[in-house]
């Protein structure tokens, strides 16, 4: 079998962005389009043209601008109306006006979605299929038709299922796509129904799943081992209710566990950049555990794991991460001892030995730390910057600067308003510095203080900013201790980093300091400037 003649098709820009809460703009799907086609996929379904404007403009910008290198453009709307000639119904004239070399047409294969919502005949019905994709055939098109429906359709009318598909097949369809539109159904009814379809009709098959019993990819697979080669899908799972089959779960699965080439080897390993690009874009973000592309999916904790990764990864690992542009992570914690320890410091770039004293000493910090509420597992710096400490010697390496105190001054202000001064006294190669800042926040006007201090002597902190900053209580009551993560990035890469104190103020700081550090780290002498007062103010 050949990648050309197995069909993989996408349907993140249509059905996938029924997902709650995915609002896409038209320049947001051309962008995803073109991860999309990066990726490998045969065909992409970008709208219902006629039905939603958003989708027309797509259509109308997508021929000048969209160019593909391995998908075909797909238009998507209904059969015609009942007792409306196809040529007369101004939604089928919306997907010829889409000018798109595929059309993928949905049609009722459930005798009782027939009845109630189309509320006509079945007999009627097969026509409305036959007479549609007659007409765009005839137009020069290329049509798939979805059998919405049919899995359970087939279950209740088995007759009228598969008149459904020999009257589009008759009239030219390329593929009819049984659709488990419900997903309801498990892998040996999906097969079951495949079977008796591909036997009874001889018919190309394609599928399309949901995943409403947690078997989306599963069914698909099961369809494909009964014959299909057409399979739809969305980036991520994206859909409505529960989602969709995960197009690229299902694609590294046929590729891998199958021996389907249905992407090329090389795209393969682009597609957790495809998956992280398309997430970004959709804001919708993926499961981490999401199978192949998931940032946990070859993530370690435990120390046994941890130990046994040393001598072979594959050992906890079903395939070698970058087979799909994933890479292997460590997790530290009380739970991983000193072989995770030193699987994570050789993942940071340190050559250490799990049996040395210093990764003994980290071993042991990090079981104390975390004993009292610290968690490495999303701060990775301040990690780094523990085990630099036990590499100089476990005595706390040079710093840059050294910080004599701090404080926090919050005045209530008219209308509500309650600015936030914050005050730093550093001290920079021996002379003594003091800098002010203030924001709409404790943590925003450190931040701010610290710039102002060390911004003059360390430029490249100036583009140092603050993205993500997370507070959990630790315990019950007013008196709880807090964790505080906070993610920092410098337009270059990202770093996380910890703080943990009964004072949520105290342990942002914390964070805040390992932050700086961990930026400066392998600095040179700062650059010359006056030390002198400071302030910033926002």
């Amino acid at each position: 079998m050949t990648a050309q003649r197995f069909q993989l098709y996408d349907t993140t820009l249509r059905d996938g962005t029924q997902q709650e809460g995915m609002v896409l703009t038209v320049d947001d799907k051309l962008a995803v389009a073109r991860h999309l086609d990066a990726f490998g996929v045969g065909f992409i379904e970008g709208g219902w043209p006629g039905a939603v404007p958003k989708d027309t403009e797509f259509f109308r910008r997508a021929r000048t601008e969209l160019r593909l290198d391995t998908a075909e453009l797909a238009a998507f709307g209904a059969t015609r109306k009942p007792g409306v000639a196809a040529a007369a119904d101004p939604q089928v004239r919306a997907l010829l006006d889409a000018e798109t070399p595929v059309v993928t047409l949905v049609a009722k294969s459930h005798p009782r979605h027939v009845e109630l919502a189309l509320r006509t005949t079945l007999a009627e019905n097969l026509a409305m299929i036959g007479d549609t994709v007659r007409l765009l055939v005839r137009e020069g098109r290329r049509v798939f038709v979805d059998a919405e429906h049919y899995v359970d359709g087939y279950r209740l009318d088995r007759g009228h299922a598969l008149d459904v598909v020999r009257a589009a097949a008759d009239a030219g369809a390329e593929a009819v796509v049984l659709c488990d539109t419900n997903g309801g159904s498990l892998p040996d009814a999906v097969r079951a129904v495949v079977t008796a379809t591909a036997g009874a009709t001889g018919v190309p098959l394609g599928i399309h799943c949901h995943d409403d019993s947690g078997c989306a990819v599963a069914n698909t697979i099961a369809a494909v081992d009964a014959g299909v080669r057409h399979v739809q899908g969305t980036a991520h799972g994206y859909g409505e209710r529960c989602g969709n089959a995960d197009l690229f779960t299902v694609a590294a699965n046929l590729v891998l566990k199958r021996g389907l080439p249905v992407v090329p080897a090389a795209r393969l390993r682009g597609m957790a950049l495809s998956a992280r690009a398309v997430a970004e874009l959709t804001g919708v973000p993926g499961r981490a555990a999401a199978p192949y592309v998931g940032p946990a999916a070859f993530t370690h904790k435990a120390g046994l794991h941890a130990s046994a990764l040393r001598v072979d990864p594959g050992l906890y690992q079903h395939i070698d991460p970058a087979l799909v542009g994933n890479g292997m992570r460590t997790l530290v914690s009380d739970m991983g001892g000193r072989s995770s320890v030193e699987l994570k410091a050789r993942e940071l770039g340190y050559e250490v030995d799990a049996g040395s004293e210093t990764v003994a000493r980290a071993a042991a910090r990090i079981k104390d730390l975390e004993n009292r509420g610290h968690s490495f597992e999303s701060a990775d710096a301040s990690f780094e910057l523990l085990l630099r400490e036990e590499l100089d010697g476990g005595g706390r390496p040079a710093r840059p600067f050294e910080v004599v105190s701090w404080d926090v001054r919050v005045d209530a202000g008219p209308a509500g308003r309650a600015p936030t001064r914050a005050r730093v006294r550093l001290r920079i190669d021996g002379v003594p510095l003091v800098a002010e800042g203030e924001g709409n926040g404790p943590v925003n006007a450190l931040d701010r203080a610290l710039h102002a201090a060390l911004d003059p002597f360390f430029p490249q902190l100036s583009g140092l900013e603050l993205t993500d900053y997370q507070v959990r209580v630790l315990g019950r009551g007013s008196e709880a201790a807090a964790r505080v993560l906070i993610t920092f990035g410098d337009g270059r890469r990202t770093w996380g980093t910890v703080g943990v104190d009964e004072n949520t103020v105290a342990a942002s700081w914390r964070a805040l300091l390992d932050a700086v550090h961990y930026a400066l780290l392998d600095t040179a002498a700062p650059a010359a400037a006056e030390p002198t007062r400071c302030a910033a103010a926002g």
